[in-house]
């Protein structure tokens, strides 16, 4: 901590060429390693290749590039207006950097989200202490190794270990905290950070609800809901965590959600190479708990050894049921019947604002309806998970499921603050705000309208 404060205090991060350099370093982290950080991520969740470009590094590198292209442009001093009664000055905002941050990585996308956050770090100007999770060790050790050879200690700092480094780390008083995990264990990182007023951002999770009406194509729906809640075995924030669905459709959907997953992954999904594992073993006997709250229409097969769950999806699930309760985070999808639109929304605000709201629905009518009945940190219309993918957009939740944001220029104004300058003018003098202030007032009020 020392070390890198000083650091941050030489003024050495400030500059763009140096903030360029490191923004590349990660760049050829990625592109020098990408096979074995694949490896790592197949190691730890049993990730296919497609699987791990597509949501760890080629994610990191789609980052990176923007953040090149644009970090320059973010960094300008922004003029803004100045009201008549600051006559004659002039106002800016200047972006500066935070200074030490320390980022929390979870270990369901162990990699994308230690280095996403990172890159915004750093295209801010700012030192990082890492901390990788060591539920996923294959590539908490290999992120451990890179970022020590691609950057200095000095800026960035990876320090690995469970619970009581977390929270050794969270006894120092940092600049900023990014946090990335469960709502429970962002609690106690918010109320550690409020020991040193230290500004947090949080992305956490909840149950993100897929709402199906009558109007869509029910194949192409339940293809784009089972690959969104099948990634990664389920084990993404968020994945659909269950389905409301018309209860006249709800027999036919079914059918197509199974038909998509054999589609996908085959007649047994064990065999098949695109399909991942459960990160550990305490994890696997929570989700398998699910599977005996409801109706198997597809799925259900397990293997503790393998931590082998497969895609599975459950009807007639219990009220009050954990399932219905908790948040998932596997390949587990239950399907809520509804009557009508007013009812899916009522079940949806039993639960804490939602990381991700998705609505299946050709009606803009209806879609409007939902977006502005059901509040969640994002959504996406007809597809689901695709909106994290969107760098022009803020990723990040809402009450329960998070706050703050980040994701491109987001990222950046997340570890920048926003310091305000006015520029007063010395050539003049009006005597209006001085004492005496007899018979000034009218004139003060005609001058701020």
């Amino acid at each position: 901590m020392e070390r890198q404060r000083a650091f941050f205090r030489s003024g050495a991060t400030q500059g763009s060429s140096f903030r360029r350099h490191q923004l590349e370093a990660a760049r050829a982290l990625v592109d020098d390693n990408e096979s074995r950080i694949h490896e790592a991520l197949r190691a730890d969740l049993g990730k296919s290749e497609f699987e791990a470009f597509v949501s760890e590094t080629g994610q990191v590198r789609a980052e990176v590039n923007h953040t090149l292209s644009h970090f320059e442009e973010w960094m300008e001093v922004v003029g803004v207006g100045t009201p008549l009664s600051l006559f004659p000055s002039s106002s800016e905002i200047r972006y500066e950097p935070k200074g030490v941050c320390l980022l929390i990585a979870p270990w369901n996308y162990p990699f994308q989200l230690v280095m996403a956050p990172l890159v915004g770090a750093l295209g801010a100007g700012n030192c990082a202490v890492v901390k990788p999770s060591e539920l996923a060790p294959a590539t908490a050790t290999l992120t451990s190794e890179l970022l020590g050879r691609y950057f200095s200690e000095d800026l960035v700092r990876v320090v690995t270990g469970g619970a009581d480094t977390s929270q050794a780390l969270l006894r120092e008083r940092f600049d900023h905290i990014f946090f990335t995990g469960s709502p429970a264990v962002g609690k106690i990182v918010a109320k550690a950070a409020a020991e040193h007023l230290t500004p947090v951002t949080l992305e956490l999770g909840g149950k993100s609800p897929a709402i199906v009406d009558e109007t869509v194509d029910l194949r192409l729906s339940a293809r784009r809901i089972a690959w969104s809640k099948y990634l990664n075995a389920g084990q993404t924030c968020i994945a659909p965590d269950y389905v409301l669905i018309p209860a006249h459709l709800a027999q036919d959907f079914e059918t197509r959600l199974t038909e998509a997953i054999h589609r996908f992954y085959g007649a047994d999904p064990k065999t098949s190479p695109d399909f991942a594992r459960i990160v550990s073993d305490a994890h696997f006997d929570r989700v398998r708990g699910y599977l005996d709250e409801g109706r198997v229409v597809v799925g259900g097969e397990t293997d503790r050894e393998s931590r082998y769950i497969a895609p599975t999806v459950l009807a007639e699930a219990r009220e009050g049921s954990r399932v219905l309760e908790e948040e998932i985070f596997g390949p587990v999808l239950p399907l809520i019947p509804y009557r009508s639109l007013d009812d899916a929304i009522e079940w949806t605000r039993r639960h804490p604002d939602p990381l991700a709201l998705y609505v299946f629905s050709k009606s803009r009518e209806r879609q409007e309806r939902l977006l502005e009945a059901i509040p969640a940190g994002g959504s996406t219309i007809n597809d689901a998970l695709v909106q994290f993918s969107n760098l022009e957009l803020p990723f990040g939740g809402r009450g329960g499921s998070g706050a703050g944001s980040y994701h491109g220029r987001f990222s950046f104004e997340t570890f920048s603050h926003k310091r305000a300058i006015v520029r007063a003018a010395t050539w003049i003098d009006p005597p209006v705000r001085y004492p005496p202030y007899r018979g000034k007032l009218r004139w003060l009020r005609k001058l701020l309208g």
